[in-house]
């Protein structure tokens, strides 16, 4: 079994905490990452679980006591059965984190990891995570169908985990897993552990690929390895690996030659482009959605590119040009310009994408509001909202005139506003 390295890390991604004034429906994006495993324990009916939560110190309040600052937070995990009616399964803990200063507190590269294991009967369940955060009172959820696998065969694979860092100890290497399924385009290399099951003592082929969205194979690496009876663990790394923004996808393929056996596993990746927020996808949909913060004959020219490669170089050379810290890795500006599309995409969402819809191309050009007033259940109008941005002395109404959440801007007297529209 592997043993796993579980304390906070200086890492280099962005995660956004901010609670906005926008919407009663926000949730701090990405308040935490999970990450759940399947094993074969070797027995029947009865599957190991991995559990691991990866948090940002800024999704946590801490307190200053004496000459630290401390956080404290429970972890409440639920398995319910498929109708989402029996708790079959639940654990509970708690965390302390304790910070030497206040801006490792408040960063937000700093993570905390926590790790359980179980056994769980092989089924489909609904999972919820909850974290409580102890000081600030405030809960941050995880809703999800897993399933956890049945192992019957003669060979049985595990769940991939990536692995961030490698620690070797006295007693072995001890594993800083990644708890989630990214990679950069400036990750060359990739580590990765999992268990394979053998009812004996065999020799197979171990086959790793790597497929993009179109099922073509950008690597594929091939070894023979001994398989003893009982739990083998294995940790792999590949090298040379080159994506590009998307999906992917990892296989681990074993194959007994002699007796036709063969098992698989797969393991999904995510590719992003380093330095951008999580957020951007599809380079094609974020050229389209600089319309806020770009010219038409701009977007035109990056669109223009012949090659993948020529369009991201025009993109990364507009925002660069945008960059209030060039010398830094990260681009505040066009990780805040993302940022709230993203968050429009998913508070404002109607019969398109949030960030063509009038509340998101206020939201997005001016950020959120000082002040919201809802009113929709007045009997003498239809639902509106009252968006104050006291700053610049404007204020926004919108209205749903057709009863269905559709927020239509109502002054369109404070500038041209509708030219941004897409």
């Amino acid at each position: 079994m592997f043993k796993y390295i579980l304390f906070f890390v200086l890492v280099c991604s962005i995660v956004f905490a901010q609670v906005e004034h926008s919407s009663n429906k926000s949730k701090p994006s990405r308040a935490f990452n999970i990450e759940i495993a399947n094993y074969p324990t070797g027995e029947e009916n009865k599957t190991r679980v991995d559990f691991f939560i990866k948090i940002p110190y800024s999704n946590i309040q801490f307190v200053k006591t004496d000459n630290a600052y401390v956080g404290r937070y429970s972890v409440t995990i639920t398995f319910y059965d498929e109708d989402e009616e029996n708790v079959i399964f639940e654990r509970f803990w708690n965390e302390r984190i304790v910070s030497n200063n206040f801006n490792e507190a408040i960063s937000v590269n700093n993570y905390n990891y926590s790790y359980k294991s179980f056994t769980l009967k092989p089924d489909r369940y609904f999972l919820t995570c909850e974290v409580y955060d102890k000081d600030s009172k405030k809960s941050m959820l995880y809703k999800g169908f897993w399933g956890v696998y049945e192992y019957t065969d003669e060979i049985q694979l595990s769940d991939v985990i990536f692995v961030d860092e490698i620690i070797q100890g006295e007693e072995g290497p001890q594993y800083i897993p990644k708890v989630s399924n990214e990679i950069t385009s400036k990750d060359s290399n990739l580590t990765f552990i999992y268990d394979a099951y053998s009812d004996e003592d065999r020799k197979v082929e171990v086959t790793y690929i790597i497929q993009n969205s179109g099922r073509e194979e950008i690597l594929t690496e091939q070894q023979e390895v001994d398989l003893k009876q009982g739990i083998n663990s294995f940790e792999h790394e590949l090298k040379g690996i080159s994506t590009k923004l998307g999906n992917y996808l990892l296989k681990v393929i074993v194959n007994d030659p002699e007796f036709g056996y063969e098992e698989e596993s797969n393991k999904p990746i995510i590719s992003r482009i380093y330095g951008f927020p999580g957020s951007i996808v599809d380079l094609d949909k974020a050229i389209e959605q600089m319309t806020y913060i770009a010219g038409a004959s701009v977007i035109d020219e990056i669109q223009e590119g012949e090659t993948f490669e020529e369009k991201l170089r025009r993109f990364k050379s507009f925002w660069k040009a945008k960059d209030p810290s060039p010398e830094s890795e990260f681009n505040e500006m066009l990780t805040e310009y993302y940022r709230r599309i993203a968050y429009a995409n998913a508070n404002f969402k109607h019969y398109f994408d949030g960030w063509k819809t009038d509340m998101g191309m206020i939201y997005i050009v001016l950020g959120p509001p000082n002040n919201v007033e809802r009113h929709p259940f007045d009997l003498d109008s239809k639902p509106y909202e009252i968006w104050d941005y006291y700053d610049i002395n404007k204020r926004f109404v919108f209205v749903d005139q057709t009863g269905f959440g559709d927020f239509r801007l109502l002054n369109q007297q404070y500038g041209d506003w509708y030219r941004y529209r897409p």
